[in-house]
Parts: structure tokens; sequence; C-alpha cells
């Protein structure tokens, strides 16, 4: 299993700094920076003996970049939903995976995950995290929920750091990719109505990434939507 850590426009360097010495602390040295700030001297110094972590960051523009070839696109978030529209509690942000109950389900697995880990003033946006697979949030005080992001990425990293190789190999990106797409096509093909649509899919999208479906299981979902879509189109055919 591999852990990549993607800091999604952070606005302090000394926070890039601490999550590169958090990571090599816990055995991570996988890190790609989303429009970052510059890295000054301050940054460097708070890397303290990870500096090697940062030279191989990789800087790119979007997230679609960063989590290229990932299996699963894990997102974080330390904000409470409890005052929003219940549509967006049920479809976007919940349920949240605690970073033990995470580790948990990724025992045993094969392939790359990605952690996005958000910017310090707000976090991830909703879009943002509505490309993710699954979500973790730290269960802290009601009082002061959100942590310092350096010291959340620690807590998701001593969690994440127990974690042994297996044979189990996660679905590709690619496949995942396809089965989204196809579940949106077959919602359009039975009449679902269209402004529940996107909602629907990305529920479902929720549902697998919790799963965490291997590309033989992918593959299978995919034939009984062809066979499905197959009959449909011959029930409509046949009433023409």
């Amino acid at each position: 299993m591999n852990c990549r850590v993607v800091l999604v426009e952070p606005i302090y360097d000394g926070n890039i700094g601490s999550i590169a010495r958090a990571m090599k602390n816990f055995g991570f040295d996988d890190l790609i920076l989303v429009n970052p700030c510059p890295i000054h001297d301050f940054g460097w110094a708070m890397a303290s003996h990870a500096k090697d972590v940062l030279e191989r960051a990789r800087t790119v523009r979007t997230i679609e970049e960063a989590t290229t070839e990932a299996n699963l696109v894990i997102g974080t978030t330390g904000k409470r939903l409890v005052n929003k529209q219940k549509h967006l509690r049920l479809h976007l942000r919940v349920p949240c995976l605690t970073p033990f109950e995470l580790s948990e389900k990724l025992k045993g697995k094969q392939g790359v995950v990605a952690i996005l880990l958000g910017r310090e003033d707000i976090g991830l946006t909703s879009q943002e995290l509505a490309k993710c697979d699954m979500l973790v949030s730290i269960p802290t005080s009601q009082e002061y929920p959100v942590m310092n992001l350096s010291h959340a990425a620690a807590v998701l990293f001593y969690e994440l750091s127990h974690l042994e190789g297996g044979n189990n190999s996660l679905a590709s990106q690619e496949s995942l990719r396809l089965l989204h797409e196809k579940t949106r096509s077959l919602l359009r093909a039975i009449c679902y109505p269209e402004h529940k649509i996107e909602y629907t899919v990305l529920m479902f999208k929720r549902i697998l990434g919790r799963t965490e479906l291997t590309e033989r299981e992918t593959r299978t979902i995919l034939g009984v939507i062809k066979s499905l879509r197959w009959q449909i189109d011959k029930v409509q055919s046949g009433r023409k």
C-alpha cells in the first residue's frame, strides 16, 4: 500500500515543512503540492531532518494531476454539517471515517491511496470533497473541532503507519471512473429524475468507495450494468 499525501493550496510554508516532517516520522515520503505557496527558509527549517521529503515533492496545478493512478482518493475534513441542508449531509460529507477506521478498511489492500489535505483556512471545498471516494475526519471536541493542519496530518499518518501490504489489488481509477459514468447513464435510461442524478451518483460513489472494490469486482458490476442497458434498450425498441 502506497499512501500519497496531497496538500491542496497550502497557505503557509511552515505547515508544508511540518507535514513533511510528520510524514518522515511515520514512514511516508510521497508528497504532492497543488498550487502551493512559496517555500522559504521557515518552511525548510520546520521540515528539520525531512528536507529530503520536500526536495522530492512534486508540484502540480490540479487535484486530478495529483491523484493520477490513485486507486482511492481520501478526502479529509474537520467541518461539521449540523446546520447544513439535509441533502448535503447525506450525499456529500457523511459518513466520515475516523483515521483508525480508515486504517482498518485499508488493511490487506494493495494500491495507491491519495490522502487530500485542504487549505488552512477553508479546508477542501464541497466540489473537491465530491471527487473523493471516502472521507475521513478526526473526532475532536465540539468546542473547538478544527485542528491545525500539520497536527491533523500527524494524527492521520500515525494511524496509517501500521498498514501492511496485501494481495487484494484495488480497482484502477479508470475502471471506477467508467463505473460512475455507466451508473449515470443507467439512471437516465430508466428515466430517473434528472435533478437527483448527480446526488445519487455521488451516493453510489461513497458506498462503493467504502467497499474498496477490486478490479475484478468493478468489472463484474460493469458487466451487470451492460446487461441491464441491453435489456432496457431491447424493451424500448419493442415499444416503437
